[in-house]
């Protein structure tokens, strides 16, 4: 084959390539847009509720409809401590507007909480909301593309849901024994002698309001784990101080557990 002849072929390779990829990006892309919008009729936000008082409901995190569509994923730590019953305010979710839909409140209760993975689930009475599916196949590996919808800052810039990109940056233990006692703090304690397990250590950048947002495949939608930004943090960087803005999720293998557990 001529000189020439090699120079046109490789012409035609790359606009073949330049053609394919042309048409991969954009179907990417829209399968991407397609999944946020399937996965925000699902997140909600997590708080309680008091119609005697202003606001009356108060944001505490995020979560996300799971299983039959009654039960609402999220962290144990967004859970209030307790609610005023004297006062009427309870545990409540609320479902941002969708389409024709207005804005709605409406009440949970604890259906099950473990506080080792700091998951919990809420059981919604009702009309159920469209649940997402958990991931349950290839193990999830480093360097895998992921979104994250939830409500960052949800008190202070309302209930929209927002969508941030990111990647699996590492697969890490939860807690990591300390060269100085001096470095230990009964959270890593807690976690070295209960069994540490392994965490996913993301890119993306998350914000107060995010615990309990599901972390999912573009493609799918299907939750590969859940953003915490208080356990896992403060267990891992204790000893640094809580210095970085990484962001931690639990696998979603715990929260599958611990809805064949409840």
């Amino acid at each position: 084959m001529t000189t020439r002849s090699l120079a046109a072929a490789a012409a035609v390779s790359r606009a073949l390539a330049l053609a394919l990829l042309c048409l991969v990006v954009p179907a990417q892309a829209a399968d991407r847009i397609d999944t946020i919008a399937r996965v925000k009729r699902s997140v909600v936000a997590v708080g309680t509720f008091d119609r005697d008082r202003s606001p009356a409901f108060l944001f505490r995190g995020t979560g996300f409809a799971v299983g039959d569509g009654t039960t609402i994923a999220t962290n144990a730590h967004v859970l209030p401590p307790h609610v005023d019953a004297e006062h009427n305010e309870v545990l409540a979710i609320l479902v941002p507007a969708y389409g024709n839909d207005a804005t709605r409140v409406r009440e949970v209760r604890r259906a099950a909480v473990d506080d080792g993975s700091d998951l919990a689930l809420l059981k919604l009475s009702g009309t159920p909301l469209l649940p997402l599916t958990l991931h349950g196949g290839a193990p999830v590996r480093e360097g895998q593309d992921v979104l994250i919808t939830g409500f960052p800052l949800g008190g202070i810039i309302g209930p929209f849901a927002a969508t941030h990109r990111g990647m699996i940056s590492a697969i890490t233990p939860l807690a990591i024994p300390q060269d100085r006692a001096a470095n230990l703090d009964p959270a890593v304690i807690r976690r070295l002698n209960s069994g540490s397990y392994r965490v996913f250590q993301l890119d993306a950048t998350a914000y107060p309001g995010n615990s309990g947002s599901p972390v999912y495949d573009p493609a799918t939608g299907n939750v590969l784990g859940i953003v915490n930004m208080v356990f896992v943090q403060s267990t891992k960087e204790a000893a640094l101080t809580h210095p970085s803005g990484i962001t931690y999720a639990v696998p979603a293998s715990h929260l599958q557990a611990l809805l064949r557990a409840r």
